[in-house]
């Protein structure tokens, strides 16, 4: 499968070059090149876009300004001579940001990521809903016991609040991450599962696998390889964490023949 494209860059040798590199990638279709912002911007208003390659300083509009002033915008890859426009690129959810002069392999890798980013929300979106969502008694008792318990993620530019209890699992997808919730929704971070485990670790929930990490209140059962949850989701559990599991909660919540 090949996936659309749109390269915006004004500088014609750097555009020439980025084009060479992209014809290379067998998974992509350059759909046009573009030498503005303006210019794109009216492309993804007429077209369905995969992936924009995009400078950020151009004249009339910059990458940045195209990014915001997109609805639903694609996936963008920024590709600057500026790396301090690094962390507003990130805080605008861009999938990644290339620091030129643009190498091939380089330009690979970011590409991957958006196409891995891609395939991961369109299984979702047709996924059939056949796992069955839990009783509202349930819900309801677990919201209540962790009613305080919330973050907030940003998605198209709105953050959105969860509350703890209402999250099952939380699976790595590389560079990003997907929130499973007890109504089976799905939300998408740009936030790997390492740096999940770090602010999440303590507060209800527990990395039991390199790609889960899973919400001690929905533990149904707990297997030699894997652990079914509320929902009826069964997640592997790894060698390497199957220690840590034993002595956080089976050790600390397993009754015993003899108490001490």
């Amino acid at each position: 499968m090949k996936y659309k494209c749109i390269v915006v860059e004004d500088n014609i040798l750097e555009r020439d070059l980025l084009v060479i590199y992209l014809k290379k990638i067998e998974s992509i279709h350059i759909h046009a090149v573009l030498t503005d912002g303006l210019e794109a911007v009216n492309m993804l208003k007429d077209n369905t876009i995969d992936i924009v390659f995009s400078d950020i300083d151009m004249p009339q509009l910059s990458g940045l300004e195209l990014l915001k002033s997109t609805k639903h915008p694609p996936v963008f890859i920024f590709i600057s001579s500026f790396p301090e426009h690094a962390a507003e690129s990130f805080n605008l959810d861009v999938i990644d940001y290339i620091v030129k002069p643009v190498k091939l392999d380089r330009l690979i890798k970011a590409t991957n990521k958006a196409i891995e980013y891609i395939v991961a929300k369109k299984k979702i979106h047709t996924e059939k809903e056949s796992k069955p969502v839990l009783p509202s008694v349930v819900t309801n008792f677990i919201r209540t016991i962790d009613a305080q318990e919330y973050f907030f993620i940003k998605e198209k530019n709105i953050h959105i609040k969860l509350n703890m209890g209402d999250i099952l699992y939380i699976e790595s997808m590389g560079d990003f991450s997907k929130i499973i919730t007890t109504q089976q929704k799905t939300h998408f971070v740009l936030i790997s599962l390492k740096n999940l485990e770090k602010q999440l670790t303590g507060k209800l929930f527990l990395r039991v696998h390199k790609q889960f990490m899973i919400n001690l209140l929905h533990i149904q059962n707990i297997g030699p390889t894997d652990i079914k949850l509320s929902s009826g989701d069964m997640i592997p559990v790894s060698v390497a964490y199957k220690q840590i599991l034993q002595d956080t909660v089976i050790n600390k919540k397993s009754l015993t023949r003899f108490s001490e």
